[in-house]
């Protein structure tokens, strides 16, 4: 087998289960999950520390092993049989979402010698490897799958909900401006209070005192309840198509395959 072969079975090949390709997603994965928490661990100490040493150490271990992954799957990605060539192939590779996520994810330590407050900023792309265990986890590889084949049950569900907020707010804005000039001054402050009560999060300092802003709430909130569950039903139709194994329709007189039902 060639070598490029073999190495695409070990890092892309989903269905390949050998030993090697095993130990290298789950190595990958608790590499991912330990940046995140050496992120977190980092926080605590003073910039002066000296334990900042051990973990700048660790993050430059760690960006070249996940340089060398993702030049690996740049290499062998052609291998794929919808590449489309070795240069359109890399080209496709390279800007779709997951390599993406991973050139976020070890971009900030080669920007980071700049002397520059805004690029330090792209420090905060360090979580985004964390989102490199999609990669490796089977559950939500099938999560994705579910979300591109409900996506336009799934849009049609937020453009709805997104109507119904925006004509809350306007609703609310002129029932209760008068009433509270400074707390609805603007449409925008009658959204946030839409935001909070669609999503059952309270009003906080922000509360309908008018007859007809009370009902108005009333029935937002209800109708904010039957709308957040419907993502979950949409979403769990969704996993059960998914997993649901096809049917294979058969002739009835010679018994044959005539296709999937």
């Amino acid at each position: 087998m060639h070598l490029r072969e073999r190495v695409f079975q070990v890092l892309e090949a989903q269905e390949y289960k050998g030993t090697l390709a095993h130990i290298v997603r789950i190595s990958i994965a608790i590499l991912i999950v330990a940046n995140v928490l050496a992120l977190v661990a980092e926080s605590h100490f003073p910039d002066d520390s000296p334990i900042h040493r051990w973990f700048e150490l660790f993050e430059a271990v760690s960006v070249a092993v996940f340089t060398v992954e993702y030049l690996l799957r740049l290499w062998v990605c052609t291998n794929h049989p919808e590449s489309g060539g070795p240069i359109l192939g890399r080209l496709r590779y390279a800007f779709q979402a997951l390599p993406l996520i991973d050139v976020a994810a070890i971009l900030p330590f080669f920007v980071g010698g700049f002397d520059l407050r805004a690029i330090r900023a792209l420090r905060l792309f360090r979580l985004m490897r964390v989102l490199k265990l999609g990669r490796h986890s089977k559950s939500l590889r099938l999560l994705v799958t579910v979300l591109k084949n409900r996506s336009a049950d799934l849009i049609s569900t937020f453009f709805v909900l997104l109507i119904l907020l925006i004509v809350s707010a306007v609703l609310m804005f002129h029932a209760e401006h008068n009433a509270q000039p400074d707390t609805f001054s603007t449409v925008s402050d009658a959204l946030w209070w839409g935001v909070m009560t669609l999503t059952t999060g309270g009003y906080g300092d922000i509360a309908p005192i008018t007859i007809f802003g009370k009902t108005v709430a009333g029935i937002i909130a209800i109708l904010g309840v039957g709308m957040f569950a419907l993502p979950a039903g949409i979403i769990a139709t969704g996993y059960a198509e998914t997993l649901k194994p096809p049917l294979v329709a058969s002739c009835p007189h010679c018994g044959k395959n005539i296709g999937i039902v």
